[in-house]
């Protein structure tokens, strides 16, 4: 139990995190500051509709959360894998290891802005939070 401990711990950080976005409506105004991105330039960055995800999320609504930050949602999946795959091998004594070369770095800084470019052309309409 004690190798899990850091995973399980941070799994309760995450669970706690949606918890409160999961109680506190971030479709309602007032609850959570604006995005500064959005307020400044018009423009919406990789993370606006990330709460009101969340919150679709923890509710079981996946098309809402979907709606409102798709790359959120691939992010929750690919959490949860990364966890799953963290807990199997402290469990095991081995421990996580990833090898992130710059490839991979450069492959996800492309798909955030790729992302972001998209939700704010004429045709990714439906990528706006």
């Amino acid at each position: 139990m004690r190798r899990t401990a850091v995973p399980v711990g941070l799994l309760a950080g995450v669970v706690a995190a949606f918890g409160y976005v999961a109680a506190v409506d971030p479709n309602e105004p007032g609850h959570y500051p604006a995005c500064p991105f959005l307020q400044l330039t018009g423009a919406y960055c990789p993370g606006c509709g990330g709460l009101r995800s969340a919150h679709a999320f923890a509710h079981g609504d996946l098309a809402a959360a979907l709606h409102a930050n798709a790359l959120a949602v691939a992010g929750y999946a690919l959490f949860a894998v990364l966890w799953a795959v963290w807990v199997i091998r402290a469990a095991r004594g081995r421990p996580l290891a990833p090898r992130l070369g710059r490839v991979h770095l450069w492959a996800a800084g492309t798909v955030v802005l790729a992302f972001t470019v998209a939700r704010n052309l004429p045709f990714g309409a439906f990528l706006h939070p």
